[in-house]
């Protein structure tokens, strides 16, 4: 029996076999080192997603790529290493496109599951809307490369019974993609079909007939499981002791390209509204239909990203005359559903809307066009590219009782915590 080995993970000492996995080890002792891509049974991993990065021994590598030895000095929650593993999943969030709420994975989905467990609000870098294809043409799965990591899980563990690969990469550099062997697909079983899409981390291979719709929140796999615990929204650090009386503030709100669900969600307070009249005013609001600020605001909420130039203007007064300016549900964080034309040029999507249409009867077809019409951008923003933001509230929409704990958070710098269970917006 081969002797046990000391090493250290954050100072903490701990015993293991020589030449094991350090993610292994490390979650042997309810230490949770992410990943993306590692298998506890491939004997040689596939570290690819460079989420799981650590110090070892004084170099910055991927903890899955790494065999225990004796003295091994391991370093995992550190302000550096935690904004490098943030980055990584930011920019795969920005890389590709990802619709929570839409994708048939979403509560299964180890992307989404790291997403909240590192509490990854909005992403540092601009989404890029790359215009991918989804392949239908396999007989039992769909992948849709929109949504793909490039993990190569699914290469390296879906096999038909006689060990024949069914996924491949092909291309190179950043226009790597999962590639099918039709012939082979056709031969899975529905166990190995639905292996595929367990396999997979993100929703990027999907079981064709799959009824993954239809499982309630609680029963997918990690609507109640958080492995660090509640989490909280909008927690400001305490500069005084919360009054026992709340001042009354002043708040202003706008919907630019959204849907106003997330003004519904606040409407859905009910009765709550009429207890909290005598602490927030509404200034320049659909909810009370006051079309020009009248006082400075105490705080801004927007919903909704930016598509026109009248929204462009609108969120640049907001900025002006808010002290506090908040990010409400998806569009306003990242673009949401309406920035899925991003990956269509506009030209495009004005034709189709206007000249070829089924509506439009033939030769009829007019683009609207007047000096008195807000002009399209290029794409729809996130409103992060226009102002500077100073908290978000994602969700698509966040329920009435999380909007008004972030906001009094906010306000009166209460400490109203939200558990994983509720945070979860899909």
């Amino acid at each position: 029996m081969t002797e046990e080995v000391t090493l250290t993970i954050d100072g903490r000492e701990i015993r293991a076999t020589p030449g094991d996995n350090l993610v292994k080890v490390a979650r042997a002792h309810d230490i949770n080192i992410p990943s993306l891509c590692y298998f506890e049974h491939l004997d040689q991993p596939l570290g690819t997603c460079r989420v799981c990065m650590c110090n070892v021994d004084g170099r910055i590598v991927p903890a899955c790529m790494q065999r225990v030895h004796a003295g091994m000095e391991v370093a995992f929650e550190t302000p550096k290493l935690s904004d490098m593993r943030h980055a990584v999943l930011e920019m795969m969030f920005a890389e590709g496109n990802h619709v929570c709420p839409a994708c048939p994975k979403s509560g299964d989905c180890d992307l989404q599951r790291l997403g909240y467990e590192m509490e990854v609000r909005t992403v540092r870098f601009p989404h890029l809307f790359k215009d991918r294809y989804i392949d239908l043409n396999a007989k039992r799965t769909v992948v849709d490369t929109n949504r793909c990591v490039k993990c190569a899980r699914c290469v390296e563990e879906v096999r038909t019974d006689d060990g024949k690969q069914v996924y491949s990469f092909c291309n190179r550099g950043n226009e790597t993609v999962v590639a099918i062997d039709y012939e082979q697909e056709a031969r899975l079983t529905d166990a190995q079909a639905r292996k595929a899409m367990r396999v997979c981390p993100t929703g990027a291979i999907i079981v064709r007939g799959e009824p993954s719709w239809t499982r309630p929140f609680g029963d997918r796999r990690y609507d109640l499981h958080p492995i660090r615990g509640p989490e909280t929204l909008v927690r400001r650090k305490k500069t005084k002791a919360t009054p026992n009386k709340r001042d009354k503030k002043t708040v202003a709100t706008i919907s630019l390209a959204g849907c106003y669900g997330c003004h519904m969600s606040m409407l859905d307070t009910d009765l709550g509204l009429i207890d909290r009249v005598d602490i927030i005013e509404f200034n320049k609001s659909p909810l009370n239909d006051i079309k020009e600020f009248t006082k400075r605001c105490d705080l801004g909420i927007i919903e909704g990203g930016v598509c026109n130039s009248d929204n462009v203007e609108v969120l640049k007064e907001f900025r002006r005359q808010c002290d506090v300016l908040v990010c409400i549900g998806e569009c306003a964080v990242w673009g949401g559903v309406p920035a899925l034309r991003n990956t269509i040029p506009l030209r495009e999507c004005l034709e189709e809307t206007y000249l070829h249409c089924e509506s439009v009867e033939p030769g009829q077809g007019v683009v609207p066009f007047d000096d008195d019409l807000p002009k399209l951008l290029d794409r729809v923003y996130a409103c992060n590219e226009i102002v500077k933001i100073d908290h978000y509230i994602p969700g698509c929409p966040p329920n009435a009782d999380i909007i008004w704990k972030s906001v009094a958070n906010i306000l009166w710098d209460e400490d109203n915590s939200i558990l994983y269970s509720d945070f979860k917006y899909d």
